[in-house]
């Protein structure tokens, strides 16, 4: 990977705000190479930078993250595998809150505090509670593709009518 690969691949996976510094630091390269090409991304709209004092420190864009997200589960699946997962993601969180006797991975956390749970009981539980999170998240980015899907099918066919018209 080349220095500016890493330097990107770092300001992707950043979940808060960090200093050229920073950045420069975990991608291992020089701190010239990391501000130029994270002036670059903030220049292309992948990254925001928020002003910290004295220190400017930059952050994904996460609307623009969300959309992508949105945007590749729509090309990638039809509606039908979407409602699949969606149904499938639903089961999942209903087996666990009939196996837990809780309705929330909230309440499943709580439950943590149980002195009668084993370690295993709870390494267990807080897998769970990880994944249920995951699928959550995964509910809402689906439930978001399915209500957008029309539309951006709509919007992707006028691109190639406006194609085609143009070629023709």
């Amino acid at each position: 990977m080349s220095a500016r690969d890493r330097i990107r691949a770092v300001a992707e996976t950043l979940r808060e705000p960090r200093s050229v510094n920073w950045i420069s630091e975990q991608a291992d390269a020089a701190w010239s190479t990391a501000n130029e090409e994270l002036q670059d991304l903030v220049a292309q709209g992948q990254l925001r930078r928020v002003e910290a004092g004295e220190t400017t420190r930059y952050q994904p864009d996460y609307t623009r993250l969300l959309f992508e997200e949105i945007r590749t589960l729509i090309e990638e699946n039809t509606r039908e595998e979407l409602r699949n997962e969606l149904a499938a993601i639903t089961g999942e969180i209903e087996e666990w809150q009939a196996t837990y006797d809780v309705e929330t991975w909230e309440d499943l956390e709580q439950s943590l505090a149980d002195g009668d749970l084993s370690s295993g009981e709870l390494r267990e539980r807080r897998d769970v509670i990880a994944f249920w999170r995951e699928n959550e998240e995964d509910r809402r980015l689906i439930k978001h593709a399915l209500e957008l899907y029309s539309d951006v099918e709509a919007a992707r066919e006028q691109m190639t009518d406006g194609a085609d018209r143009a070629t023709s």
